[in-house]
């Protein structure tokens, strides 16, 4: 499979003097194409640092990002922003939806703002629609449904555009239970039918073995990796909570 994006060797850190703060502590790893990826670790672990910088939110203080051949460490301010745009989806956990479009609309307006051909965007919009099972609510507004629904439709929203790497920072933390398994099943049809890369930041071990493979982080670096494989989802819910346990990370798989 090809590496799409290569973390090597980077480090974060805030503040100045003698108040110094160390938030990642030289990262190093890679995420493939078509990989659905998770990381987890305790508060303070540095897992949404990690994905400030690598959705160019944040930058780094030394090391590397590289998305192809990309350097996104050496682009300057405009074109971090134009490579953001273009390559770039996020799923947040408080939706981020325009209250006054519809959702059809506030998925169509990602593609607008590219300058899309209208009938492209009409297409585009259709077949998310009926991919996340949001096609019923598509003339509604967002305070007209659902916490679920309104996470599907901005994932609609972030897929639009066909990004390079979809980047989800804790999805599920404002759903309920069944809202947040449907989500996550959004998440893995994603993954599977349209071949989309998957970066989520979760806490929760529930949501983590949806993922083909998670890393952990303790202090700012990796502490331990875990791949899925052929195993079943349970089985490796469970393995993820023996690992939680010693990073010290929230023992959460109630839902």
């Amino acid at each position: 499979m090809q590496d799409i994006i290569r973390v090597c060797d980077i480090e974060k850190y805030y503040g100045n003097g003698s108040r110094v703060t160390k938030a990642v502590d030289r990262v190093s790893f890679t995420v493939e194409k078509g990989e659905f990826i998770g990381v987890m670790g305790a508060s303070g672990s540095g897992k949404t640092t990690l994905l400030n910088m690598l959705s160019t939110i944040d930058t780094v203080t030394s090391g590397h990002i590289y998305y192809g051949n990309v350097d996104i460490t050496e682009l300057s301010e405009d074109q971090l922003s134009d490579f953001r745009r273009k390559n770039l989806g996020f799923v947040f956990q408080d939706y981020n939806l325009l209250d006054t479009l519809t959702m059809e609309e506030n998925i169509m307006l990602a593609m607008t703002m590219r300058r899309k051909d209208r009938e492209e965007i009409k297409e585009r919009c259709e077949e998310l629609l009926s991919l996340l099972g949001i096609t019923e609510i598509r003339d509604q507004f967002p305070y007209q449904v659902s916490g679920g629904q309104k996470q599907r439709c901005a994932c609609a929203r972030a897929m639009v555009n066909h990004p390079q790497l979809l980047l989800a920072d804790e999805p599920t933390g404002a759903l309920d239970s069944r809202s947040a398994q449907i989500l996550l099943q959004t998440f893995t049809d994603m993954n599977r039918k349209m071949g989309a890369t998957i970066f989520m930041v979760t806490h929760d071990a529930f949501s983590a073995s949806y993922c083909g493979r998670i890393l952990f982080l303790k202090d700012g670096k990796i502490f331990h990796e875990l791949v899925r494989g052929e195993r079943k989802r349970r089985d490796f819910l469970n393995e993820i909570l023996d690992v939680l346990s010693l990073t010290g990370g929230e023992l959460s798989d109630e839902k």
